[in-house]
């Protein structure tokens, strides 16, 4: 189903003709915008350091701010440093990430503090092809953790990112559903060249995307750059591309597999097949979540019918 087309109402002192944007007309604003705007998040601060950048970039891969807060606080208190988390089995890992939902990244963080701490002397490097060699990181994740945690010059390319540069810059309500070439393109293009403006620059277009450029509702009367907003002077024209994506949960294999691993996350110790078939009455599907639990590392068989978090 394609979705509907907000009707932002534009701001009073915005005239229809104001030019197209660019990079010149666009990192004043936005920059200064956020640091009028900007949200205190703990992962903002300078005691977060390149570790908690890290952690935090894993767990907002496709979860909201507001879940993510109180189990992001507790990761850090329990492990602080990398060397803490890679000292404990894989499986704590899997447990303290809670129903953050997609726990591979739980294990994956794991990895990646497993290596840092056994290649980089427990410190998160600050080179991206460093971060790119890591367990879990992407380039999306390594662009993240050098920009936000070193104050380098990369494009980091989320999913409100690419929606703020769709809308001001190419003139459409949405990105594509995967980041394509030409994206990466524009993004390098509109970087500005000294590293802090730059990385100020990510931040703010992240921070604008999440805030005020949303999915649903865009308030166009809050942003610092609808005037040069290309999707606002061609009258926001309504999404054409492919159907946007939803995302759904009740009933599916995900909802299952967080089932089952709800119930090794609060067993004390390994569990028994009929302790996890309790939670789900259809069998093929809950073997079917099982199975793939089993396949991606997160549940270890302990023998016929027995189950635990991972050990290694």
């Amino acid at each position: 189903m394609t979705a509907t087309t907000p009707t932002p109402a534009p701001p009073p002192d915005a005239a229809p003709s104001a030019p197209a944007a660019d990079a010149a007309t666009l990192h004043t604003p936005v920059n200064a915008w956020f640091a009028a705007h900007a949200r205190d998040l703990p992962w903002r601060r300078p005691e977060a350091g390149p570790w908690g950048v890290m952690v935090s970039e894993f767990m907002l891969q496709q979860t909201p701010v507001s879940r993510v807060l109180p189990v992001y606080e507790q990761w850090l208190t329990r492990w602080p440093r990398p060397a803490d988390l890679a000292a404990e089995p894989p499986g704590e890992a899997v447990r303290a990430w809670g129903r953050l939902g997609y726990p591979r990244r739980a294990l994956r963080l794991h990895a990646a503090a497993t290596t840092i701490t056994e290649r980089h002397d427990g410190e998160v490097p600050d080179a991206h092809a460093a971060l790119l060699a890591l367990p879990g990181v992407g380039e999306y994740t390594a662009a993240a953790v050098a920009s936000f945690a070193y104050g380098r010059r990369h494009a980091v390319l989320d999913t409100n990112v690419r929606r703020v540069l769709a809308r001001v810059v190419t003139g459409v309500q949405y990105p594509p559903n995967a980041t394509t070439a030409a994206e990466r393109r524009l993004a390098q293009r509109l970087l500005p060249d000294d590293e802090a403006t730059a990385a100020r620059w990510a931040a703010a277009t992240m921070e604008l995307g999440a805030l005020v450029c949303t999915a649903r509702t865009p308030d166009c009367g809050r942003c610092p750059v609808a005037a040069r907003c290309a999707w606002r002077l061609a009258g926001f024209p309504a999404h054409d591309g492919p159907p946007r994506r939803g995302q759904t949960y009740a009933g599916t294999d995900r909802q299952v597999r967080g089932m089952l691993l709800a119930v090794l996350r609060e067993a004390t110790g390994p569990v028994t097949q009929e302790q996890m078939d309790a939670v789900w009455d259809e069998p093929v599907q809950r073997a079917r979540a099982l199975d793939g639990l089993v396949a991606d590392g997160l549940v270890e068989p302990v023998a016929q019918g027995v189950y635990r978090l991972p050990l290694e």
